[in-house]
């Protein structure tokens, strides 16, 4: 027990690395916490439609954030110059145009939105949620410059607060309103509590509007790729949505949508964990420098991407029981479509962290090219699942896509020098063996999904 405290004591870059860990798995876990509990009264407040309803206005908006963004995160993380003054806030005047220019593209989308999906109400609520967009552009780069150091502490802290004030609002607003506008409105609320907690409470440079041309150029020219690729990252996470709202009811898609939020709780902390912690990891201890970088390296990609499966497959065989517990018969779909999407995303856990190592070697055209490919095979799947098999169809090709697109994640890592054979094949294996033991135990009601659409 003393090695494991003193581990995690000291300005090295391990003890950095370890507390981040700690730090990001708690942030993530205390949002979805959050976001659980505020799902859990929301739901005995609403009617499964408004969560159809808010899913396909919150992939109106993260598209549109998605596939716009110029990887300044990123930048300020590996770039050299990530704590000059001139780069930071020059950084913040284009995050700042950006989020205006993100808020009127929702406005003038939103009745386009509307009618493509059948839904008059979207024309509302778009605007309102594309504000919070606005709001968010005026964060400070206090909070990149806390991911380049791997001090996240504080940053945790402040980000559950502003969460809490966002999910206490729409709460209130819902029992007010009885209407979707709650949820649009709580969006609103977080970003300006998190606003002014990031600006007030953490410390770091003061930004001011500031343009230095040479460094603008230098920033447009990393993210040009990462702004391909955050728009391909969108086709990933939320082409799933974008093709369901066209199949499926509302209401399906409201069940939808929540199965998703339980079934994808443990890959997407993960990911958060990984995109947190992996870019100053490959930045400052290359795997191809040293025999040890290289072992420090399968032992964390073990245990993130163990840690993380596990809880995906305890995930599946609980997923029924679980949204029997916490939701009403109006909701009890839900427990196949966590079922099977906890195993469809057992394989995208081998992804975390690879992926990373292009962006911390300032290679973001590899990243672009690998994400163009799982993208567009995953588009092409869905389609497929979907029209052949229904609901089942299209979660089973979430699973695949990154069955299929290993061979292109593995050309990303040996480009790197970071891919480790060994240690995906000591993944692969008991993965599956157990991902099949789930759906086994499952099949009667997992099998009921096959062919539904409403």
């Amino acid at each position: 027990m003393t090695r494991l405290i003193s581990a995690f004591r000291g300005d090295g870059l391990m003890a950095r690395a370890l507390r981040s860990i700690a730090w990001l798995g708690l942030r993530y876990g205390g949002t979805q916490g959050l976001r659980l509990a505020s799902n859990l009264i929301l739901t005995r407040i609403l009617f499964p439609e408004a969560f159809g309803l808010m899913a396909l206005v919150a992939m109106v908006t993260t598209g549109l954030s998605l596939f716009s963004d110029i990887g300044l995160g990123p930048a300020i993380s590996q770039n050299p110059r990530g704590d000059d003054p001139d780069f930071l806030d020059t950084a913040w005047a284009m995050q700042v145009v950006r989020g205006i220019g993100l808020w009127l593209a929702t406005c003038l989308l939103a009745l386009p939105v509307a009618q493509f999906y059948g839904e008059p109400d979207l024309a509302l609520y778009l605007p309102i949620a594309g504000f919070a967009i606005a709001i968010n552009g005026l964060v400070p780069t206090k909070v990149q410059s806390a991911h380049r150091h791997l001090l996240l502490g504080r940053l945790t802290v402040l980000e559950l607060i502003a969460q809490a004030v966002g999910i206490a609002g729409m709460v209130l607003l819902a029992v007010y309103t009885r209407s979707v506008v709650a949820l649009v409105i709580g969006g609103i609320l977080q970003e300006t509590a998190r606003l002014f907690l990031m600006n007030l409470a953490l410390p770091g440079h003061r930004n001011r509007f500031r343009w230095n041309r040479e460094l603008a150029a230098e920033l447009i020219r990393f993210g040009k790729w990462i702004f391909l690729s955050t728009g391909l990252w969108f086709i990933t996470i939320q082409g799933d949505r974008l093709i369901l709202g066209r199949f499926l009811s509302l209401e399906l898609l409201g069940l939808y949508n929540i199965g998703y939020f339980l079934a994808s709780f443990p890959t997407l902390m993960g990911q958060s964990v990984a995109h947190g912690l992996m870019i100053p990891i490959y930045r400052d201890r290359p795997a191809h420098a040293s025999r040890e970088n290289f072992r420090k390296q399968r032992l964390l990609r073990l245990a993130l991407t163990g840690g993380v499966a596990a809880l995906s497959i305890v995930m599946a065989l609980i997923g029924p029981a679980l949204v029997q517990f916490l939701y009403d018969d109006r909701y009890l779909t839900s427990g196949e479509i966590v079922t099977l999407m906890a195993c469809a995303m057992v394989p995208a856990t081998l992804s975390m962290t690879y992926d990373q190592a292009a962006l911390a070697a300032g290679d973001s055209r590899s990243y672009f090219i690998y994400a163009l490919v799982r993208a567009a095979t995953q588009t092409g799947l869905i389609l497929t699942g979907i029209s052949w098999y229904g609901l089942f169809g299209a979660i089973a090709a979430i699973g695949l896509t990154h069955i299929a697109t290993y061979p292109a994640l593995v050309w990303l890592a040996r480009r790197h020098r970071v891919w480790d054979p060994v240690a995906d094949l000591c993944f692969a294996v008991p993965a599956g063996a157990l991902c099949a033991l789930a759906l086994h135990l499952h099949w009667p009601k997992v099998a009921a999904l096959i062919g539904v659409l409403s």
